[in-house]
Formats: structure tokens, sequence, C-alpha cells
């Protein structure tokens, strides 16, 4: 009797089928490897951190998104907070660009010297601090002896600068903000704020603030104005200068004043690129659309 093989060629068949689904396994995961590496790489994105400045901050956010539009494999993180917390972050090497209101201090440039930090200083636009108030307000014009009478607590009531017997509601930024720093030593110099004044955390709610009350008034950067405010002209000792565009660019207005990014030395690559940008003729149109003006 002839035995049949077919039981044998059946098992040959199952091991040659498993065989090739293994190499067929094999393969395919070697290109979904493959597959891997290019996502990684793909997504492989650079980024830089700025933190700093409500006041730059609207720039300095405008430019990074048209930026990140042009170059998606770049990402810029920007974050406002006020000018100390930013050259504080930058102090501490933990941000790539601060962004300042103001100049550094010299204990600030120490600190960051201590620290292995060389801050090289960036001008990236020119501001005009702009006072401020409600639009129910008869009052257009302020002298800087007046103002800093308003601050310093000398003067109260809206009658002894021309206004009606109303005591005044005296906005201030917080003391992290740079517009604070810039404003109390440009004003007051080595005098201190009056206690009763009304701290805020940010150019908007300073707007805000001075909308919602008649007898307010405050300070801000020349971006943040809008009509639900009123600009107020300002005497320096040299005539009535309001806060346009034809006087902050020539300097003639008293409170024009620069916009500053600071990094870890002269910069290069991603950063320097940036800033390149802003400096660029594009980015002057950026900065003009935001409310500022090119350096």
């Amino acid at each position: 009797m002839i035995k049949s093989h077919r039981p044998l060629i059946i098992i040959l068949i199952l091991l040659l089928a498993l065989f090739a689904a293994g190499c067929l396994n094999e393969s395919d995961n070697t290109q979904n490897e493959k597959a891997d590496e290019t996502l990684t790489e793909d997504v492989n994105i650079e980024d830089i951190d700025i933190e700093g400045s409500t006041t730059v901050f609207p720039l300095a956010q405008a430019a990074a998104e048209i930026y990140m539009e042009n170059h998606p494999e770049k990402s810029i993180n920007v974050v406002s907070g006020g000018s100390t917390t930013g050259i504080k972050a930058f102090i501490d090497g933990d941000v790539d660009i601060a962004m300042a209101s103001r100049k550094l201090k010299d204990s600030e440039i120490e600190e960051a010297e201590a620290n292995g930090i060389d801050p090289v200083e960036h001008i990236i636009a020119w501001d005009g601090l702009t006072v401020v108030v409600n639009p129910a307000n008869p009052v257009n014009q302020l002298t800087y002896e007046q103002i800093k009478g308003i601050y310093n607590g000398s003067i109260s009531n809206w009658a002894n600068v021309g206004g009606e017997d109303e005591e005044m509601v005296i906005q201030n930024r917080d003391p992290s903000s740079g517009t604070y720093g810039y404003f109390k030593d440009e004003l007051l110099g080595e005098e201190e704020f009056r206690p009763d004044l009304v701290s805020r955390d940010s150019n908007g709610a300073i707007v805000q603030a001075v909308t919602q009350e008649d007898a307010a008034i405050g300070y801000i950067g020349f971006a943040y104005l809008d009509d639900s405010v009123k600009v107020v002209d300002i005497d320096a000792g040299n005539g009535m200068v309001a806060p346009t565009s034809e006087n902050i660019l020539p300097g003639e207005y008293p409170l024009a004043r620069p916009l500053h990014f600071y990094t870890d030395g002269q910069p290069t690559g991603f950063a320097a690129n940036f800033i390149e940008y802003i400096l660029s003729e594009e980015g002057t149109i950026i900065i003009s659309d935001v409310g500022y003006f090119p350096a």
C-alpha cells in the first residue's frame, strides 16, 4: 500500500508560509522604523523662548507669528509678565531673549555677569509713553511738574490742574513693569510714588480702569491707545507736545523711549535671524502696524 505524502506536503507549505510572513513582517517593521525616523526628523523643530515686557509683547508676538508662518520648522514662545520678570528669567538662563521697556540696571548687569551671562542690548523699536485720562475729563494738557505732583501725592484734586472739583483716581503699573521703572525715573527721580495708587499689571488693565472711571489717570505704551481713553499733551519745559508719530520719531516728545531685546552675547543662529527679521523692511511694517516706531 502506497502511503500518501499529502500531510507532509501540507506541513511544508505551512512552514514556508510562516517563514514568508516572518520575512514580510520584518520588512514592514524596518520600513515603519525608517518612517518613524523620517517623522522624527520632520518634527525636530528649533525653538527660542522670549519673556518680559507687556509693552514689547504685542510687537514680539506679532513678529513671531508671521516669522513662524514663513518658517514652520521654527518655534518662538513669547511670554509677557513685565520687564523685571523677563530680565530675571534671562539672568537665570531660562530664556533666550528678554523683552524690556527699560534699560538693565547696573545691579542686573552685575548679577547676569556673575551667572556667566553677557547682556547685549538691541533696540528694536521706539515707543511714546502716554498719559491718559477718561474722555469725559476736560483736562487736555499737563506739565511734568503737575504729573509729578499727581504721582508723588502733592496733587489729588482735578481742580488743581484745571479740571472739575473731583478727587483723582490714580492708576499705576506694578513694580515688575519696565514702564513703571521708566516713568518713575523720568518723572519722580529719587521721590517715591504716593501710597494710595491703584497698581495694575498691564497696559490693557490701565486702559480698562481709565475707561471705567471718570476721575482716573494713568500711563500706557503708545500701541495700547484707543478711543476709550484721551491722550494728554505734555510740557517738559519747552512747550506742550502731543504724543504723535511726528513728535515721537525725532525725539521731540519728552516721553519717547526705546524698546529692547537682551541676549547673552551677540546672538547667533535662530535668535540672530529673528532679531534681524524685526529690524528688516518687513519687520518695520509689523512694528508700525502694532503701533510703535521703527528703530
